[in-house]
């Protein structure tokens, strides 16, 4: 027969409260227990703007992959453009970036458009910055992204003024979002695909468009969506 001493059986009884999840207080609906933060990452040896091809992009495995990243060019290019674009320098950064935008597949970036540190472009065709636009640090886009104006905008003494978004710090912007206006994307907020964003965000924000409904199933309309699909042709709207 085995004898426990009286500090082992009260050290057995404290290891059973520890591991009884019944004791933990409970946690009201909704609420979420953030994980533990994982460490910092590492920074590889590259500049910024291919070091961030490696932070965002998990399925870039080396340098010669980064080096073919059509966003990687598209604002190498648009360095220099936007470098010549505040000497004055008339057509010349207009050129290069039209030429950058033959080179990676549609990236539109003009020459006036203010960009900061560890800006990416994931895929890249068919996004399009316009002159008076401003990018923060850190700012993630997908393909097929507008940073646009409203309306049309006469010459004159107003021709210069603000027509584009402000994209602050840390923002991420999907696919086919359309930011359209002077309007401000606050600091760490996120903007779902294909939204149309025609107001200011507030920082630490989620826009996200309606997503797709389901009209028709196994051939049959839906009752809810009657009047949506009445007189549809399915074999022609297909």
């Amino acid at each position: 027969m085995v004898h426990h001493t009286s500090e082992e059986i009260k050290s057995d009884q404290a290891r059973e409260r520890d591991s009884d999840l019944s004791q933990l207080p409970e946690v009201p609906p909704g609420m979420l227990i953030p994980a533990p933060t994982s460490p910092p990452r590492k920074r590889t040896r590259w500049p910024d703007a291919i070091d961030v091809i490696f932070e965002k992009d998990p399925a870039c495995n080396n340098i010669f992959e980064a080096l073919l990243y059509q966003g990687l060019w598209a604002i190498f290019f648009h360095r220099i453009a936007h470098f010549l674009y505040n000497l004055h320098i008339p057509v010349i950064p207009r050129l290069i970036s039209q030429f950058a935008r033959l080179v990676t597949g549609g990236i539109e970036i003009h020459p006036g458009a203010k960009i900061g540190k560890r800006f990416f472009i994931d895929h890249g065709a068919g996004v399009v910055i316009g002159e008076t636009a401003e990018i923060g640090n850190n700012v993630m886009l997908y393909h097929q992204v507008t940073l646009g104006a409203t309306g049309w905008w006469r010459p004159g003494p107003g021709r210069k003024q603000k027509r584009h978004p402000t994209i602050e710090d840390d923002v991420t912007i999907g696919v086919g979002a359309a930011i359209l206006g002077p309007i401000t994307i606050g600091r760490g907020s996120k903007i779902g695909a294909m939204a149309l964003v025609l107001e200011s965000v507030p920082p630490n924000s989620v826009v996200a468009a309606k997503p797709a409904e389901l009209l028709v199933k196994s051939g049959e309309p839906l009752a809810k969506h009657e009047e949506l699909t009445q007189g549809w042709e399915m074999d022609y709207q297909i």
